[in-house]
């Protein structure tokens, strides 16, 4: 027991020990941890779960269309990234008055912009031919134009409800924020159980089940932390002030366009796929990104805190911190490089305990080049977030501008020129996401290490 004391001992005095701002970040990390480990487990009971109430093929359906309303996203034109770094320069200043200002105005952008465009939506659904688009049966046009009404109401909904959850990024708080999106997975799986167990498969009950408890959770987390300790900030109509939405979308699009890049490589993959292989491989691309996208789950975790304290210690020229955290990331790099490369010579047998014998067919190349991908991802998530966190965006932009259509051409050489599998759209991916690996390093370099005194590197 004595050992124990003093394990548990050393243990608190570990989280507890050093910078106020790296305490908060490290009490974050451990709850985060055991909450995405709670998120992972109930993840992969979902998907072979819902692969086996609806068939692989059918599942793939839902992917593909819920990539295509992802698109949605665009429409929030990055003010909710805009909210993030505004709010929180505002509470580093002590403006409470302001924060509340834009959390008001913030919400009163998002329900006009997705109001509209939900009931364009319902308009444009009549005159969409969905089994053309998914290139699937005709007698499933009804069935999946009427899953695409429930998909795309939901995201419209989770876009303007998620701002609590910017709130608490912002705060430096994204334990609290997983949480609420852990609430929503259990609630679905608690959901696709009963369904499995008392109906036959269908689409429109799984878009139901997957969509409806997300946004009953998120609506409890709006009342709960606007009632509480987000009081003071609370959104009111009498707060609205558009004169500030300028601030946001200024900035706001600038991180539309970098968004814009990030979901065009991976929403338009599952389009692509869907297209030129099938609705099948589009459920195979998507099970190797769940299953190496964990070492960027536990990287995001550690990492996710980084970017609002990023703020805080820039704006308080705390640079030393801030070097610091590069340091340890970068050490956090080289350890998920040897996890992974773990998990990717016993992948074959972790898809089959997974998902069942013969359930989803998955090539070993699939898998490497899933494997490639995240640790190109990660290596430039450190620098990206430090400098998403100082609003030094205009290098990240201007090549986010370029990226998409990078992708896009090289997935499509690659494919009807080269007969390459499935696989390429990670190639296409490793090669269009040039600012994570080559252009955020260089410029944190000049920002941090260099201090180069050229405007460039701090826009």
């Amino acid at each position: 027991m004595g050992y124990l004391r003093s394990v548990y001992a050393g243990f608190l005095g570990l989280i507890t020990k050093g910078h106020e701002r790296s305490v908060k970040a490290k009490k974050n990390i451990l709850a985060s941890v055991i909450i995405k480990g709670l998120s992972v487990a109930i993840s992969l009971v979902l998907v072979p779960l819902t692969i086996n109430y609806v068939n692989p093929s059918r599942f793939g359906i839902w992917l593909t269309l819920s990539s295509i309303v992802v698109w949605l996203g665009f429409f929030d034109i990055g003010l909710t990234q805009g909210l993030r770094n505004k709010f929180a320069e505002a509470k580093v200043s002590g403006d409470d008055s302001i924060a509340q200002v834009y959390v008001s105005t913030t919400y009163a952008l998002l329900v006009i912009i997705f109001t509209s465009i939900w009931l364009l939506f319902l308009i444009c659904n009549n005159f969409l031919n969905w089994s053309s688009i998914l290139n699937v049966s005709e007698s499933m046009k009804s069935e999946v134009s009427t899953l695409a009404v429930i998909v795309f109401t939901y995201f419209c909904l989770s876009f303007v409800l998620k701002v609590i959850t910017t709130i608490l990024l912002a705060d430096q708080k994204p334990a609290k924020s997983s949480f609420i999106d852990l609430i929503g997975q259990m609630a679905s799986l608690i959901i696709i159980l009963i369904l499995v167990k008392t109906t036959e498969g269908s689409l429109i009950k799984l878009g139901i089940a997957l969509c409806i408890s997300p946004i009953l959770v998120l609506l409890g987390a709006n009342l709960f932390f606007f009632k509480g300790i987000y009081k003071k900030y609370r959104p009111a109509i009498s707060k609205v002030q558009f004169a500030y939405a300028k601030s946001l979308f200024n900035l706001g699009l600038v991180f539309f366009l970098i968004q814009f890049a990030g979901i065009v490589q991976y929403q338009t993959a599952n389009i692509i796929i869907a297209r030129n292989f099938g609705t099948t491989d589009v459920t195979s691309y998507n099970i190797v990104f769940k299953y190496f996208g964990l070492l960027n789950m536990v990287f995001a975790i550690f990492l996710t805190p980084f970017w609002s304290a990023s703020t805080e210690a820039y704006k308080k020229n705390d640079i030393q911190w801030i070097r610091n955290g590069i340091k340890k990331y970068n050490q956090l790099n080289l350890l998920l490089i040897l996890a992974g490369a773990f998990m990717l010579v016993f992948s074959n047998t972790v898809y089959r305990l997974w998902l069942g014998e013969g359930k989803v067919n998955i090539a070993f190349t699939l898998s490497l080049w899933g494997f490639l991908y995240f640790n190109v991802i990660m290596f430039g998530a450190k620098y990206v977030n430090f400098l998403n966190g100082i609003s030094a965006l205009r290098i990240q932009f201007l090549s986010s501008a370029i990226s998409p259509f990078l992708y896009v051409a090289i997935a499509i050489l690659l494919i009807k020129q080269y007969q390459m599998g499935v696989y390429s759209l990670f190639i296409a991916s490793i090669i269009a996401n040039f600012n994570g690996y080559l252009l955020a390093p260089l410029q944190y370099y000049q920002i941090i290490i260099k201090k180069s005194k050229s405007a460039i590197w701090y826009k």
